[in-house]
């Protein structure tokens, strides 16, 4: 059995802590149908193919480039402006006084959950490519009020692990750090992470997002291994204390 106190669990948030489907899926879409002028919206498995590529886990960069996509298949520049993409996007998603979409998001995780975590022993945080503006709305709704966050701000993106090697640094560093998301960039972090911080040993946990269908969750699920998940789930509720104490992921 491993030693939870030994032990730090990081957490992605979106489709980890939240779903993020109908809200950074939905405002990605938007922008993407907005500066195609109508032309093209990508639907969710289009989303999901560009984020397989490890590249894309910003969401602003990932509508810009599947803009620059859609008007080079026409053998044609795009001459949008990151800027204008950004801001369009955060009116659909943010709104005015986070009202948007991101004020109608279901919550995966529970307030018991994390005080679970707690009552084992082990010390958990978050590492996120999302704005901390955002995270900090969701996480308050799970009544975290400051908890231990890496947000877009605060490192590089995605899979550039500084973030998760952070977040291991503000939690005590120690010998072990779990990683959960739901991308291969979060896998790919936790790879590149082992790869620089030789001291600490860094396991890959893939959760299944919720709009993955469930036809599609065994080649989902394979597609993180590949990419260096010990372990994947369908829901972050089922990565128990007791599920790490028992499971030889380490």
């Amino acid at each position: 059995m491993i030693d939870l106190s030994t032990v730090e669990l990081v957490l992605d948030i979106d489709g980890v802590i939240r779903d993020v489907s109908d809200s950074y899926h939905r405002a990605l879409a938007d922008t993407v149908e907005h500066f195609t002028l109508g032309q093209y919206r990508p639907d969710h498995d289009r989303i999901d193919l560009l984020k397989s590529e490890g590249l894309w886990n910003n969401d602003w960069e990932a509508s810009q480039e599947l803009i620059k996509r859609y008007f080079a298949s026409y053998g044609e520049a795009d001459r949008t402006d990151y800027a204008s993409i950004v801001e369009f996007f955060q009116g659909r998603y943010r709104g005015d006084n986070w009202t948007g979409y991101i004020s109608q998001e279901p919550l995966i995780a529970t307030p018991a959950y994390f005080q679970a975590l707690t009552a084992s022993g082990l010390t958990w945080g978050f590492f996120s490519g999302a704005t901390r503006g955002s995270a900090t709305y969701v996480l308050s709704r799970l009544g975290l009020e400051s908890p231990v966050l890496v947000a877009m701000e605060d490192a590089p993106g995605k899979p550039d692990p500084t973030g998760l090697i952070m977040v291991s640094k503000l939690l005590g560093h120690k010998p072990q750090v779990i990683y959960v998301g739901d991308t291969v960039a979060d896998m790919m972090t936790v790879q590149k992470a082992a790869q620089i911080d030789l001291d600490r040993q860094y396991i890959g946990v893939g959760v299944i997002p919720p709009h993955i269908k469930p036809e599609q969750h065994t080649a989902y699920s394979e597609m993180m291994k590949s990419h260096g998940a010990k372990l994947v789930l369908t829901t972050i509720l089922a990565l128990t204390p007791e599920l790490i104490e028992n499971e030889s992921i380490f």
